[in-house]
């Protein structure tokens, strides 16, 4: 089977390099910008959408402007490839996936692409990779790199530049050492409890971090904006925002290797936290309720990374020979294991469970591992599309028994 995989390397550039660097991302975020105005611009005439090759054509003529020789200077296949990004977030604009795309800052987000491999050389050897216009720059080499190599994307973060190396190598069909199966209850108390009873706790990396920040965001707001002492408190927030980021990053990719190593088939809650994490404000006419505990809950949620934890647990345990399933959630708090009796008065309380048709008690977290590791089993026994449509006609059900 083909294995695609990215090998990211901190980039040790000289100051020269380090000026190109900033250089070519700006060069890469003015043509993303300049090509999101002219689509707007050609949406509020009433024109078509235009496509990546239209707008491609477009970017010659850009660098004979007056004032805009400058990107002549940046890799053009760089700045091809953030055309490519902008259809790209269109795309995923049209198909519903994502919301409209938004103009990019200086700071955030600064990355571009060398899409061929052909004009890229890697010297492990030397700790040294060669990449167009910026010559050999060093890197840190921590691990080797593995197969064919597809394509480098280079962003900076918190002061830093990194490279990402993305392979393509041909592996032997994995098949998984574990032959258990386990189902997860994501939550904010607990981070992740298993139906066998077993939790991990929240590391919660902004909170802990939350007063830290405040008192470098307060610092940075007391300065002369575009100071020198501006620049170095906005460094100062920009590193720590990095800090809880990789920290996070770190805790998620641990607990998803271990969950791939010792369970060859593992159940998740198919959670939707864009639509958990709303905001509840409102508007003017219609004021929302509780606006700030939602507002708490909603860092809370977003500070745990579960989105991010699905996705790793899933191409793990895809490369470990194992399977990744996502079932309903509706109710799995509700429903006693022992009885199946569904009651919202079955949930006592935030952590306890106790159903009061036949009297089961468990911690509530555990209960609802239970259930997804059930409805997961039962997934596999009759068929995604059987089962799903099963268990929205007795989700229907039990909905209207609720109301």
């Amino acid at each position: 089977m083909q294995r695609r995989q990215a090998f990211k390397y901190e980039l040790k550039p000289t100051g020269e390099q380090q000026r190109n660097l900033r250089r070519y991302a700006g060069s890469c975020r003015f043509v993303y910008n300049k090509a999101l105005a002219l689509q707007q611009a050609n949406h509020a005439a009433g024109e078509k959408f235009i496509g990546y090759v239209a707008m491609a054509a477009k970017l010659p003529v850009w660098k004979r402007e007056a004032g805009q020789a400058w990107l002549k200077d940046s890799p053009s296949q760089a700045l091809q490839h953030a055309l490519k990004d902008l259809d790209k977030a269109y795309q995923n604009f049209f198909a519903k996936r994502a919301d409209f795309p938004r103009f990019k800052r200086k700071g955030n987000g600064d990355r571009f692409r060398y899409p061929d491999p052909k004009q890229i050389k890697l010297d492990p050897a030397n700790n040294r990779l060669f990449l167009p216009k910026l010559g050999w720059i060093r890197y840190r080499n921590s691990r080797e790199v593995l197969g064919e190599l597809r394509n480098v994307t280079v962003s900076g973060k918190g002061g830093k530049w990194f490279v990402s190396i993305q392979t393509q190598r041909e592996v032997e069909q994995p098949t998984p050492t574990a032959t258990t199966s386990i189902g997860i209850d994501l939550g904010i108390a607990r981070f992740a409890t298993f139906s066998d009873g077993s939790y991990i706790a929240p590391l919660n990396s902004f909170k802990t971090t939350q007063a830290k920040l405040a008192k470098y965001q307060r610092r940075m707001a007391h300065k002369q904006k575009f100071s020198n002492n501006w620049k170095k408190a906005k460094a100062r927030v920009q590193k720590l925002h990095a800090q809880i980021a990789h920290t996070r990053r770190d805790f998620l990719h641990k607990a998803t290797t271990t969950l791939s190593q010792n369970h060859a088939v593992v159940f998740v809650e198919d959670l939707q936290v864009r639509n958990m994490s709303q905001s509840a404000a409102g508007t003017v006419e219609n004021p929302g309720k509780n606006v700030a505990a939602k507002s708490g809950l909603n860092k809370a949620i977003l500070d745990q990374g579960w989105g991010e934890f699905r996705r790793q647990l899933d191409y793990k345990t895809a490369w470990k020979g194992g399977m990744l399933f996502a079932v309903p959630p509706q109710y799995t708090s509700q429903t006693c294991p022992g009885c199946g009796h569904v009651s919202a008065d079955n949930r006592q309380s935030q952590a306890v469970f106790a159903c009061v048709e036949c009297g089961y008690e468990n911690n509530a977290d555990v209960v609802g591992a239970i259930n997804v590791k059930e409805r997961g089993h039962r997934l596999l026994a009759c068929g995604d599309g059987a089962l799903r449509l099963s268990m929205k006609q007795e989700l229907a059900e039990v909905s209207q028994l609720s109301s």
